[in-house]
């Protein structure tokens, strides 16, 4: 029997993940979440176990595999999953990572749902794709009184059955996408496939998508064009008499990440649609699932920071080299904090954003009681049901919207840009052990960069970040009135606060000439937006780091150039 490795950090499981992120337990507390911190902390022990790391590393080992035809050369169109990923995919759903916002709304549900779906994407990140589309749905649909009522109460279900079977039977349904075609990619207005009227707000529909998300889940919100336009309809894989509704799965994606999670070229002929919303009003009707989609790529991105921290840090913390831990050593610890304080940023950025849903989105139109059991959620935990209205004192919920509106583009540029550097640093604190498989850090390296692609990549969004200037000037307003609040606390934040805002003032005012200069602009909003709210939120140690290393004269936006007097130690005790 050979001795165990001398100098090799043990497994990192076990662990709490919830309770020992004390930024996201900050946060979850101060933004009127503190109700369901008993079940976010079954989540962290839940996805910190030995077990569901297990299944983590089973389901992107073991990638999806299409089964087109069956034996006898008949159509079949399903995907094949290993087990592992159906455990994973059932465990976030019955505790609510998808829709428990909107199932039982109430203060701080959204932050409440952010926290559970960040945990679940810090340790298996590919399932998180139908859990966050399934979330963003719920609004697009709600535009739909008929379609609502039928199908929201199964988007509630915290029941998970991965077979192809009438959406009606199931304990739990989940919601995929396809709108993006082979010409047009993020302009869909270029769209070619056609949507043919079959009366009662339903249509046929033929075509191809380029990409559709998940395409074993129960039913999609697809775009075709109609006379009108564009329009948004829901097709079901399978409809309420058992029969498969036509779809094609033509090929799975080779994808560099995302792995355990299938995406598709799909065809429809003659396949049947409900519309959602108005006829050649499509775009607008999935507006709001873009917004929704776009917060949980942040969140992802902050969940995928949160695994490289607490990776690297772990193994810094068990590993000698040159006769003392590496965690001891200056240069390694500069690193580490310096990747502790990008991960808590993007943490509190993001839950600040869901504090915007639920101060700004009453409940939606159809919710009917949750249907499925299971293991404790993210329901019944906390005050009686009532209605999701504004939280934060006495912050206006139209005024939170439009701070959304502007500030969920700014995020999604920034944050997601982020992610794949930081990645590959924490990686690098592992030494050869984080270029193996063995270890989780290489599947979040290939993880990262789908963040900043999938909802728009930093192009479309940074652009996006204009289009809110111009379309909903009260953003800006209600953007400037967040940063200004913490005006006067630190000179340097004050510094970075005159050049955001004086960059989107010139922005909304010469919108022609911004194009140029939009990442520019995200940038420098998103930076600003950080750092007041880790003034307004972290200890000092951490906010006054953050700023003198990412906004001060001499800062870079490289990991482990810490000033002189940043707090290491405490940061690092942090993590």
């Amino acid at each position: 029997m050979r001795a165990p490795s001398a100098n090799q950090p043990p497994p990192r499981v076990g662990i709490d993940e919830f309770s020992t992120n004390t930024g996201l337990v900050d946060g979850v507390r101060r933004y009127g979440a503190g109700w369901a911190a008993g079940a976010l902390a079954a989540v962290g022990r839940l996805v910190g176990s030995a077990e569901f790391q297990e299944n983590a590393l089973l389901a992107n080992t073991h990638v999806p595999e299409l089964r087109a035809l069956d034996r006898y050369g008949e159509r079949r169109d399903e995907v094949e999953y290993h087990p592992a990923y159906h455990r994973v995919l059932g465990d976030a759903v019955a505790h609510g990572a998808h829709t428990s916002a909107w199932a039982d709304p109430r203060p701080g549900a959204h932050v409440a749902r952010a926290a559970a779906f960040m945990l679940f994407a810090q340790v298996e990140p590919g399932h998180a794709c139908p859990v966050s589309m399934t979330h963003a749905a719920v609004p697009a649909l709600a535009r739909e009184p008929a379609v609502a009522r039928v199908w929201l109460p199964r988007l509630y279900g915290t029941g998970y059955e991965p077979r192809l079977m009438p959406a009606a039977d199931k304990p739990g349904a989940l919601m995929g996408m396809a709108m993006t075609e082979r010409q047009g990619g993020s302009d869909v207005r270029a769209n070619t496939t056609a949507a043919v009227d079959a009366g009662g707000g339903t249509a046929l529909i033929t075509g191809h998508k380029w990409f559709c998300s998940a395409p074993m889940s129960d039913a999609f919100l697809v775009l075709a064009q109609e006379p009108a336009g564009p329009s948004c309809f829901l097709v079901p894989r399978v409809l309420d008499d058992g029969s498969l509704n036509p779809f094609r799965l033509v090929r799975l994606k080779a994808k560099l990440g995302n792995r355990s999670n299938a995406s598709a070229e799909v065809e429809f002929e003659d396949t049947l649609g409900w519309r959602v919303g108005e006829a050649g009003r499509g775009v607008r009707a999935i507006i709001g699932m873009v917004h929704e989609t776009r917060l949980d790529c942040v969140l992802g991105s902050a969940a995928g920071m949160r695994q490289g921290v607490v990776e690297a840090v772990w193994h810094a913390r068990h590993r000698r080299a040159f006769g003392r831990l590496l965690a001891d050593q200056p240069a390694m610890a500069s690193v580490l904090a310096d990747l502790a304080l990008e991960a808590e940023a993007a943490t509190w950025l993001g839950l600040r954003l869901a504090a915007a849903d639920d101060g700004a989105r009453p409940a939606p139109a159809g919710g009917a009681a949750p249907v499925g059991g299971g293991d404790p959620d993210l329901r019944g935990q906390g005050p009686a049901r009532g209605g999701a209205g504004p939280h934060l004192g006495d912050v206006d919920g139209v005024r939170e919207q439009s701070f959304a509106r502007i500030a969920t583009a700014v995020a999604k540029f920034w944050v997601c840009q982020r992610g794949p550097a930081h990645a590959a640093e924490a990686l690098e604190c592992l030494g050869g052990n984080g270029y193996t498989e063995d270890f989780p850090l290489a599947m979040r390296y290939r993880e990262q960069p789908v963040m900043a692609i999938w909802e728009g990549s930093g192009n479309v969004v940074a652009l996006d970040v204009l289009r809110a200037l111009e379309r909903d000037p009260d953003s800006a307003e209600a953007l400037a009135d967040e940063l200004e609040q913490q005006r006067g606390v630190d000179p340097v934040l004050d510094a970075q606060l005159g050049r955001a805002l004086s960059l989107m003032s010139d922005a909304a005012r010469e919108p022609g000439e911004a194009d140029a200069w939009a990442r520019r602009l995200a940038e420098e909003l998103a930076l600003a937006l950080q750092g007041a709210l880790l003034v307004a939120n972290a200890p000092s140690y951490v906010a006054e780091a953050f700023i003198a290393a990412r906004l001060g004269e001499k800062r870079t936006l490289g990991y482990g150039s810490l000033p002189d007097t940043a707090r290491t130690e405490e940061i690092l005790a942090r993590v």
